[in-house]
This record gives structure tokens, sequence and C-alpha cells, in this order.
């Protein structure tokens, strides 16, 4: 058992801390603080009056149908492309995983604007897009409608799932997975029950990240959404009641924002619930000895954060 020497904060440890904590309090906590006090300057009544109007429902809405969405595809996709990454050898490898860090290295709005080249009236898939809706009698349209909405959220939280899931099957190895094939076992069943239990933490740990970016989302879905109370995410409809300028307006922005406030809160509760589970190393497993004797052993759990 490895002891760890306790050493006393010396001067210099205090100093850093309380200037982390002034840091902290000035520049995430007192400022959402005023966000509450002010979504409630005018008091409840008019603070429920601000949430419960269409615009902001139909707002809620869009939000939550974005976030599951993309949570959902990005989930599917970092699975997949998590067990690709780190159990197959293929040309393009690297070219694959330096893809998939696309949306960290590029701006919200350029993305958006992306779609709007794509989708657009100048686009060139527009002609395809034509055709499906002439062919079937639809009315699909990708830019300034909710699908369009729905792509700019999968584009931003893209990576997240896949890269708190790629390090764990890294250091996770293939033994496993290579002495169940040689034993007859097919590739869903490996995957159910050798890979996934190690990765499930790190799975919900990323998906609530990513629920949690797609939350938040506003430049890439600005530029693909123009009509309020149709297409309109929460982020959007704050802005918009921010820039009519009375002041009715200006403090059911603030009640708004105390909503996304209120999400953020219980996403990091949840964020660190989780972060914990993950967190744990080690688990007793039963191990036979050379004479076929079970006993209780420990296996180090790896974990996303390692």
């Amino acid at each position: 058992m490895i002891f760890r020497e306790k050493r006393k904060m010396g001067r210099s440890g205090v100093i850093l801390t309380i200037i982390s904590i002034v840091f902290v309090l000035l520049m995430l906590v007192l400022p959402l603080v005023s966000v509450l006090t002010n979504s409630l300057s005018k008091g409840i009544g008019f603070y429920l009056k601000s949430m419960g109007t269409k615009f902001v429902i139909s707002a809620l809405g869009v939000t939550l149908i974005a976030t599951v969405i993309a949570v959902i595809i990005n989930t599917i996709f970092g699975l997949f492309a998590g067990w690709l990454l780190t159990k197959f050898t293929f040309r393009g490898k690297q070219i694959l995983a330096t893809l998939i860090d696309i949306p960290f290295s590029i701006s919200p709005v350029i993305a958006g604007l992306a779609y709007i080249m794509t989708f657009g009236r100048l686009g060139w898939a527009t002609p395809f897009l034509e055709w499906l809706n002439q062919t079937f009698g639809w009315d699909l349209q990708i830019v300034f409608a909710l699908p369009g909405v729905v792509l700019a959220t999968i584009f931003v939280t893209f990576p997240f799932v896949s890269r708190e899931i790629i390090p764990v099957l890294n250091a996770q190895g293939r033994d496993e997975e290579e002495a169940a094939a040689l034993m007859g076992a097919k590739g869903f069943t490996i995957f159910r029950k050798i890979t996934f239990p190690h990765i499930k933490w790190a799975t919900i740990y990323g998906m609530i990240l990513c629920a949690s970016r797609a939350l938040g989302e506003f430049g890439a879905v600005n530029a693909l959404s123009k009509t309020r109370g149709q297409t309109f995410t929460l982020p959007l409809e704050i802005d918009a009641l921010y820039l009519d300028g009375s002041s009715d307006s200006i403090v059911a922005a603030f009640s708004v924002s105390s909503l996304l406030v209120i999400i953020a809160i219980v996403v990091l509760v949840l964020r660190s619930i989780f972060e914990g589970r993950s967190k744990k190393t080690k688990q007793p497993i039963p191990v036979k000895d050379a004479s076929g004797e079970e006993y209780i052993g420990e296996k180090k759990e790896v974990t996303a954060d390692e």
C-alpha cells in the first residue's frame, strides 16, 4: 500500500488559492447570480409569464429536439468511430481521427455558413433537394428550417462522445477481444460483453458533455435559423428579447436565461456524478490460480480521464 505524505500549504499556495477563488467568483459565480436576481426583479408573476410565452415554449421545444437528436446521433457515431479507430488498422486512420476534431478548430458561425452554401438556394445540394421534393411530393427544406438547426447542433457537438471513448479503448488494448474472437465469439457479442462495459461511464459522460454544448449553441444555429417562434432555440430567443430594448423584454431575457442556468446546474451535477463513477479505479474480480481455485483479486479499471 502506498502512503502519500500530506504537505502543508505554504504562503504561495495560500495566495494562489485566494487568487483562484476570487477569479472564479468574479468571472463565473457573480454573473450567474446576477442573471438569477435580475430574472426575478419584477416578481415571480412576471417571471412565470415570461417563461410561458409562445416564443419561449417554441424555442424550448426546438432546443430539446435538436439536443436529443444530436446526442443520439453523436453517441452512435462515437461508439462506432471509437471502436474503429482503436481496434482496427487501416489506411486513412489518422485522417479520420483528425477529421473528427474539425468542430473544435472551426468557428460555429463558419459551420452555419457552410451549410448555407451547401443547402441554400445557390448550394450544390439544392438541385437534389428540389428533385426529391418534386418526385415524392415533399416540402423538405434544410436552411432556415428545423433540419438546419439540427444539423448545426450535430456539427458543433460531433467530437464529444468519441473523444471520451477513444482514450479508454486505447488504454484497454485488444487482448480481451482477440481472446474472445479466438474462442468463437462474434463481433457484436464481443462489443456487448467485453468492450462496452469498459466504456459505459465514458459514454454517458460524453453524452452529458454533448447535451450541455448543444443546449447553449448560438453561432451555427443563428446562421441557419431566422424565424422566431419556429426555428429559434433558447439562446436565440434570449438574444431577440434582449435586443428588443424595452425594460420588460430585457427582464424577460434574464428570465429565459435563468432557465438555461438551471439546466446547466443540473447537467453539472450529473456530470460530477458520472465523472466520479468513471474514476473508480479498482473493482474486485474472481481470479483462478494455477491449481484452478478461485480467489478475489483486483483489477485496475481504465477510465476516461486516464
